[in-house]
């Protein structure tokens, strides 16, 4: 790697200008100094680097600096990212680790303030942002924006310190990320009247448009749960300066396969327009975030990637601010050695402290659906072993676990359909979103066995298989992992295969069930506080009487 002098030539790619023509680009000291049209060597494309519009670094269960390493392989020279995760575990501590290890590499974070730390008051974190912290992190130029701002029913109530936390932004220049499932009509529009810009949770089309229509731009989500862009790929030719591309949570293994470029072949594949394909993934998250990322302009840095055709969109280099990342599918960024810390203070348990007696007929059950953050209601008979509550693997319906890992106290205790599981158990301590442990399983031996692997090792997800125990340790919060970012896709492939092999027909168990305890998307969730009506935001009981 080097900022060596030097020319590239090809057939250039102007996003702007929506106009393809065959030049060269003259890059000094990492800025493009002069664009040129005319004869060119090669055929092959030059275009602006990828930019992912809204992710959560931290679900890739990877450090910055080791996310930049798989990301950069695929075209991407840049995310706008919300550190919420670790915010919730650890605070402005949290934050600014992310920012000091993602400037170590040549990447182009740009990390957000985190508005709802915690994301309700319903639920245990670690840490909590208030007015003074958001006041530190927006004065940072490092921070771009205002993250997204969950508490939507504190929005329309004009709660003071959600409304303050606004105005903070708008008063240092920073625009405010949005997130408002299913919100609509006048409520809709009292949210984006408030200063809200963008939304990525809408999953149906309608959604999308009833909020473009009244100023709010859209980011399409294709993440490895929460996949949105079959249903919204349309408003890329209808709407191309309205919209623009993101993952919002991408696990290790699907990191390594491919990231926004897979949202690019896809909207190629469908016919759509190249440049408003690419917009979408370049100029619109630059021009709206104000980012430092470059277009093939002159004065820009020189961010960009070279593809072998505009078809297959297979990418041959990738280089931000004149560095070659990554050639020939295989990145050039060197590994950064970083020591853990963590926010984990609880000790084993057992089975009797999930033990259920019935308080009713029936129970309210959250209904999981593959792909989608949002789950149903269900209200059923329960099944009673020996006087107590059971999961019943063959109606699928699971209990389901939250258990605070910041100090000692009861489990939040609930039920799942559509998780599959047919034997054993799984637990994550990567629960959105404050990454309490999240658990499911067919018994309430197995439950506490795949609980207490995470609790001994500080954090990171387990799989509990009759005599088989396997753990994915993740010391840093809890939730992320210092190891190289392609060996810990294999072991986490390997333990999306053994949470399969116990009945599971999900895409992404540990992803789906990372989300069971998302307060903020409704209809039904769980914290280690108990069961919450994402609708109402109030807990509600899980027997009926």
């Amino acid at each position: 790697m080097g900022t060596a002098n030097f020319t590239v030539s090809g057939n250039i790619v102007d996003v702007a200008g929506k106009r393809i023509f065959r030049g060269s680009i003259l890059v000094e000291n990492g800025i493009i100094k002069k664009v040129s049209e005319g004869p060119a060597a090669g055929d092959h494309y030059i275009l602006p680097g990828l930019i992912d519009a809204h992710i959560h670094i931290e679900s890739s269960m990877l450090i910055p600096s080791e996310f930049a390493r798989l990301a950069v392989v695929h075209g991407t020279v840049a995310t706008v990212s919300d550190p919420h995760e670790i915010a919730n575990v650890l605070g402005v501590p949290g934050i600014k680790f992310m920012i000091e290890n993602g400037s170590k590499v040549p990447f182009k974070f740009n990390f957000g303030a985190s508005s709802c730390v915690p994301a309700t008051s319903f639920e245990t974190s670690g840490a909590r942002l208030g007015i003074k912290e958001l006041k530190e992190l927006l004065s940072m130029k490092e921070v771009k924006y205002l993250s997204e701002m969950m508490n939507f029913p504190g929005v329309l109530f004009e709660d003071p310190e959600v409304i303050e936390k606004i105005r903070l932004a708008a008063e240092y220049g920073k625009p405010v990320d949005g997130h408002a499932p299913g919100l609509t009509g006048d409520d809709a529009a009292r949210y984006i009247n408030a200063g809200i810009n963008t939304d990525h949770e809408c999953f149906t089309k309608e959604e999308a448009l009833g909020k473009i229509m009244l100023g709010m731009k859209i980011l399409i989500r294709e993440g490895s749960a929460a996949k949105n862009f079959g249903e919204l790929s349309g408003l890329i030719d209808e709407f191309p300066d309205m919209v623009m591309f993101c993952s919002d949570d991408k696990h290790p293994d699907d990191l390594a396969e491919g990231h926004i470029n897979e949202l690019v072949k896809r909207a190629l594949a469908m016919g759509l327009d190249l440049f408003n394909v690419l917009r979408a993934c370049t100029l619109n998250p630059v021009n709206h975030y104000k980012l430092d990322v470059g277009l093939l302009r002159e004065g820009d840095d020189a961010d960009f990637i070279i593809a072998d055709n505009l078809k297959d969109f297979n990418i041959l280099e990738t280089w931000v601010k004149g560095i070659k990342v990554a050639a020939s599918g295989k990145t050039l960024i060197e590994p950064v050695s970083e020591i853990p810390f963590n926010n984990f203070n609880i000790g084993p348990v057992s089975p009797e402290s999930i033990q259920l007696r019935p308080r009713g007929s029936r129970i309210r059950v959250q209904e999981a659906y593959d792909g989608q953050l949002i789950t149903g209601i269900l209200e059923v008979e329960p099944r009673l072993v020996n006087g107590f509550t059971v999961s019943d693997p063959d109606r699928d319906i699971l209990k389901l676990t939250v258990k605070n890992r910041y100090s000692e106290s009861l489990a939040g205790i609930g039920f799942i359909k559509g998780l599959g599981l047919k034997r054993g158990a799984i637990a994550s301590c990567v629960a959105h979103d404050s990454h309490n442990i999240v658990a499911a399983g067919t018994d309430d031996e197995s439950i506490i066995r795949a609980i207490n692997l995470i609790i001994k090792n500080r954090g990171g997800i387990s799989v509990v298989d009759g005599d088989t125990e396997e753990v994915l340790p993740m010391p840093f919060a809890g939730i992320m992992t210092v190891e190289d970012g392609y060996s810990v896709a294999e072991k986490y492939r390997r333990m999306d295969k053994l949470a399969k092999s116990l009945g599971s027909c999900l895409r992404s168990p540990f992803m789906t069930l990372s989300f069971m305890a998302l307060l903020v998307i409704p209809s039904l969730k769980l914290s280690d506080r108990g069961l919450f009506d994402g609708k109402n935001f109030a807990f509600t009981e899980l027997f009926i009487i």
